[in-house]
């Protein structure tokens, strides 16, 4: 049986690795072709700056599409490694041994295990250290700031932070606006405290900004007259606001690039419904996302299964076929789960749902497999 395992598993590793280089540099050679002219506008630095922030660009963002493509890759993968086999007659062999064909499924079903294991380091280690690189621009240039103001962005202290000018990790005469919660409402807060500065710098064994001439002010309204003599000095505010995290927060969808502990900590930060919803759906995503890439498979292993290889296209049809419907279900009760249906938000159950529904198909398949 060793010999067996060695054997399946060597044909589903070959299959992985040419699944996932292919995928990848399908989606890279597809975005290059489509954004070429982008990278082309600073032709006039040298074609060695234009390939430097190409590979650059493409280097951080195919870990992203690893994310997204890790179930079909494990799927595609599978579909080689036993459509070689039932293409050789190998299958009837094995079974002509007394070997059940839900043995030869066992090292696939491990080894796509062990690919989870890779998905979740991934997208809880390597994405959000890269999260500042995968939102920028096809035209980036490092030589400048894609940020150039921030308005009453929130942090880990309630506090809301401004600025009209944020260059190169400082910020430019930045206001901060402390607030506490108003007893006795939800997610209501009034400002207690004002801080205005020249400039901020990060500083970050410290965590926090140092601020150039900064000034401590009671109240917003004493704030807004700049009453002499009222104002206490400060040279430091602590916050988990950084210098990585302002860019990435101003992107539409930037949750999907956080890690599961990030989005504890910003979860307690939420006041609005939709915003809680939509972190408890990224939350246990990150979660489902693994389990559902294996129910997947689950449910194309038994049907790709076959001893005779004139069915194999139609087995594989249909496997593919009932991995499209998981993967729509998935993305429709991912595009409702922070949605109210019927005056309810429910995003822990839609997020479930599919893992609910397909579980048991998938069971079901491979207790009904012809071995």
């Amino acid at each position: 049986m060793r010999i067996l395992d060695r054997y399946v598993a060597r044909n589903f590793i070959v299959g992985y690795l040419i699944t996932t280089f292919v995928l990848i540099g399908l989606c890279t050679l597809i975005d290059l072709f489509v954004n070429l002219d982008e990278f082309a506008e600073h032709a006039e630095k040298g074609t060695g700056f234009v390939l430097a922030n190409i590979y650059d660009y493409y280097k951080v963002q195919s870990t992203l599409w690893f994310r997204d493509l890790a179930g079909v890759i494990t799927i595609v993968a599978a579909v080689f490694s036993l459509g070689r086999m039932t293409y050789a007659n190998e299958l009837i062999a094995i079974m002509a041994s007394g070997v059940s064909l839900k043995r030869v499924i066992v090292p696939i079903v491990l080894l796509s295990l062990v690919s989870m294991g890779l998905l979740v380091l991934d997208q809880e280690l390597v994405i959000p250290r890269l999260a500042h690189k995968l939102i920028r621009s096809h035209d980036y240039d490092p030589a400048s700031e894609s940020v150039h103001y921030v308005w009453f962005m929130p942090d880990r202290n309630n506090s809301l932070i401004c600025t009209r000018k944020y260059e190169k990790g400082a910020m430019i005469h930045p206001t901060i606006l402390k607030r506490r919660p108003i007893p006795g409402t939800a997610g209501q807060f009034e400002v207690v405290d004002v801080i205005q500065a020249d400039r901020a710098v990060w500083d970050d064994p410290r965590g926090g900004w140092v601020l150039e001439n900064g000034r401590y002010w009671g109240t917003f309204e004493q704030a807004q007259r700049q009453v002499a003599g009222e104002a206490r000095t400060v040279d430091f505010y602590a916050t988990d606001l950084t210098p990585d995290l302002i860019p990435l927060r101003q992107q539409e969808g930037y949750k999907a690039l956080l890690s599961y502990r990030q989005l504890l900590a910003l979860e307690e930060q939420a006041q609005r419904i939709r915003d809680v919803a939509e972190l408890y759906v990224q939350k246990h995503a990150r979660i489902t996302a693994p389990i559902i890439n294996m129910v997947m498979l689950l449910l194309a292993l038994p049907v790709l299964v076959v001893r005779d290889p004139k069915v194999l296209k139609s087995a594989i049809l249909k496997a593919f076929s009932l991995v499209i419907l998981c993967f729509s279900v998935a993305t429709l009760c991912r595009m409702f789960a922070a949605e109210e249906i019927f005056g309810r938000v429910l995003p822990e159950v839609w997020t479930w749902a599919p893992i609910i529904l397909f579980v048991p198909v998938a069971f079901m398949e491979l207790d009904a497999m012809k071995t």
